[in-house]
């Protein structure tokens, strides 16, 4: 039996939902059981048995992808504060929940924590903006804050890699798991401090990212067409740790046109991440959820498998919803 209420934080193992769990827990230290996985891993409410007396945070998952598990937990009296820039569909109308939902493609769940608790973190905000490829939105808080060129980079070069961190099929394919590294960042108040104090996990996960991205020169081009490109990667676990973040490298060297990293599964089918055009961020949502197990945001999303026998559907579709 529960003899005490307790705190869950659910946070999506990326460096946006890292970031955002990271400036609550210093705005707000509190002993708490932490929920994540990899990158994909979305639907973390099911992972919780939540009583009357409970308090959640969830950060960075989409609402609509947890709604029959949220509409359980709050029906047991539970407190739910809920951050979020995914697709969240109808947001249930509860006075348990507290709920800030912006699914703008200039925003992330980091920046909406940075706003909320007006700019207390906002380096770690910026680390975030820029592991989820909104380097414009990153550049222009950096220079508002008066961070050198070399400052912003370093940033830059964290946010990157703490994203890359994140992705894989499973969570043996991480190199740090997301709850290990949340508690090792979250000791500092400012990454700036990190690279300074403990440069050696900084330098770590930068090394790790860049030897994976060299691999992928060996990817093979799936598919070409005026909306974009579409690549394929082995079933190799550097493969599934950088298909996103190769991704947003892709849609950054060619922001007219859409890309998508089809990841080869062992099981068959694909591992699939979408990038729509930077200079037209969106539609990457609208094409994933076409397929049973996509979902995301306007500017970036992904299939959780998507069947051989799909594989020309989702050319198809990929066509449609990026030709101009």
């Amino acid at each position: 039996m529960q003899t005490s209420a307790q705190h869950f934080d659910l946070f999506n193992g990326d460096a946006d939902g890292i970031c955002a769990l990271i400036q609550l827990r210093l705005a707000e230290p509190k002993q708490t059981e932490l929920v994540t996985g990899v990158k994909r891993d979305i639907k973390l409410l099911k992972k919780v048995k939540a009583e009357a007396a409970d308090q959640l945070t969830v950060l960075d998952i989409s609402m609509d992808k947890n709604k029959p598990e949220l509409e359980a937990v709050l029906n047991t009296g539970a407190q739910v504060f809920y951050c979020d820039h995914h697709f969240a569909g109808n947001i249930p109308e509860n006075e348990n929940l507290t709920a800030l939902i912006d699914t703008s493609a200039d925003t992330c769940t980091a920046l909406l924590i940075n706003h909320y608790l007006k700019g207390r973190f906002e380096n770690w905000a910026i680390t975030a903006a820029y592991g989820d490829n909104l380097i414009q939105v990153a550049d222009e808080l950096a220079q508002e804050r008066g961070l050198s060129s070399e400052q912003a980079e370093q940033l830059k070069q964290l946010g990157i890699a703490i994203n890359y961190n994140g992705y894989g099929a499973k969570e043996q394919d991480l190199h740090i798991h997301p709850a290990q590294l949340y508690r090792l960042l979250v000791e500092y108040t400012d990454p700036l401090i990190l690279i300074e104090e403990n440069a050696e996990i900084y330098q770590q996960l930068i090394k790790n990212y860049q030897a994976d991205m060299a691999q992928t020169q060996s990817a093979s081009l799936l598919h070409q067409s005026q909306a974009g490109l579409v690549y394929l990667l082995p079933n190799q676990p550097w493969a599934r740790r950088v298909s996103g973040v190769w991704g947003n490298d892709l849609a950054n060297q060619s922001k007219d046109q859409a890309h998508a990293v089809l990841t080869e599964l062992a099981e068959g089918g694909y591992l699939v991440s979408v990038r729509a055009p930077k200079n037209r961020a969106a539609g990457a949502d609208e094409l994933c959820m076409k397929f049973e197990t996509g979902g995301g945001r306007k500017a970036a999303a992904g299939i959780n498998l998507l069947a051989e026998n799909e594989l020309d559907r989702f050319f198809a579709e990929f066509d449609q919803q990026f030709t101009v």
